[in-house]
């Protein structure tokens, strides 16, 4: 990686996750929740790129069919900052579900899926514990290749 290759961390850490658990993304249909310049958009640009190749939508909380998108989704990943926004019901069994939206409620912290959607999904990522420690590493990593 060169200081040209630099990826911002979080969609650095989505995209490693993937890739350690092996989950197929060229020619899958990716659902993007979340249209932010954090995750949601640099995210759907490095995973429309070659040789990812993945087909991806962007969506975000005023998307009219949304359920039905994260219905027909193979990999969802879901930055929208709704707490469990996204329920058992409302995946595809089998598919990928990237928790990555972070919700402050009651002291706790809750992510944009419902733990539950575990039970439907191949690969599921929570929050707190999923993305975020991945995170990190991706800024170490990228603070050590800047540093070379």
């Amino acid at each position: 990686m060169s200081v040209n290759k630099i990826i911002p961390c979080t969609p650095r850490a989505i995209l490693a996750l993937l890739n350690e658990y092996k989950i197929k993304l060229s020619g899958s249909k990716v659902l993007i929740i979340g249209r932010g310049t954090t995750v949601g958009r640099p995210l759907s640009i490095l995973l429309s790129q070659k040789p990812i190749d993945a087909t991806i939508t962007l969506a975000h909380s005023a998307t009219t069919n949304l359920t039905d998108l994260i219905k027909e989704a193979d990999v969802v990943i879901a930055a929208i900052g709704i707490a469990h926004f996204i329920k058992p019901n409302m995946v595809k069994p089998g598919a990928t579900v990237v928790d990555v939206g972070i919700t402050r409620v009651d002291n706790k912290l809750l992510g944009d899926v419902d733990p539950a959607v575990a039970q439907v999904a191949a690969f599921f990522t929570p929050t707190p514990g999923g993305v975020g420690p991945m995170t990190r590493a991706m800024l170490l990593s990228n603070l050590l290749e800047l540093a070379k």
